[in-house]
């Protein structure tokens, strides 16, 4: 079916556009500050995915794609750097709308743990291209994030990117089951969460913190931690200018 990996596309992003106007969410009024945030990190990961589909890491089963072709990239994997950015910056920017309670308060020591996990792994899997790729530049961003910055919005993040896990397994299961994308075994760890390889997860996690952590800065809307009380602050309490007028 040459149109499947399009209209995964579509249905990954079908929902969060279709309330995207919502009266309550008014997510259009976020674009001014999320699409160029999207189009920074997409012209980034591009060239990672370019690359990487050169050096053969991976590659697209033609039976799935339309064929339409830029620089050796199919459409819809370019697609795939719009929609699922937005869907799950959506869902990011509903929980503050609906003030869900924020369950990861001290987001620094979660944002340690992480960070001391992966570089744990990547010690251990370092050989392994797209593995270290993703772990090492998960650890440098996020650890760039925490110390240099200290924003205050990485509790939420969490959330929205554990919110987000289930749309992105069901999407990228249907990718490596068929599979769609096809990886090279060389390059992989080999343990995978039922068809997806885990270093996707790593991958997902870190298009999201960029795209985040762009989105937020254009925004605006949080100020840098001065002093480490403030470290433990549910960012969620302070309301986003919309969400004040509603």
């Amino acid at each position: 079916m040459k149109y499947l990996y399009l209209l995964l596309n579509i249905g990954f992003v079908l929902f969060p556009l279709v309330f995207t106007f919502h009266s309550k969410i008014k997510f259009y009024r976020k674009w001014k500050y999320l699409l160029p945030a999207i189009l920074i990190m997409a012209a980034l990961f591009l060239i990672w995915d370019y690359l990487f589909t050169e050096w053969r890491i991976w590659t697209f089963n033609e039976d799935y794609i339309t064929g339409i072709k830029f620089y050796g990239l199919p459409l819809e994997e370019i697609l795939l750097y719009l929609c699922i950015p937005y869907s799950c910056l959506f869902i990011y920017e509903t929980l503050i709308i609906y003030n869900v309670k924020n369950y990861l308060r001290r987001a620094r020591l979660v944002s340690w743990v992480i960070i001391t996990g992966l570089i744990v792994a990547l010690f251990f899997t370092y050989n392994y291209l797209y593995t270290g790729v993703s772990f090492l530049l998960a650890i440098a961003y996020l650890f760039q994030l925490v110390v240099i910055h200290r924003v205050k919005w990485l509790g939420r993040f969490y959330m929205g990117y554990i919110a987000s896990l289930v749309p992105f397994l069901i999407f990228n299961g249907a990718l490596t089951a068929l599979p769609v994308v096809i990886y090279n075994d060389t390059e992989i760890m080999g343990i995978r969460l039922l068809t997806v390889p885990l270093e996707n997860l790593a991958h997902f996690f870190l298009v999201l913190l960029v795209t985040t952590a762009l989105y937020e800065r254009f925004h605006g809307r949080y100020k840098p931690i001065v002093d480490e009380d403030e470290a433990v602050i549910d960012h969620a309490d302070i309301q986003a200018p919309d969400t004040l007028q509603q």
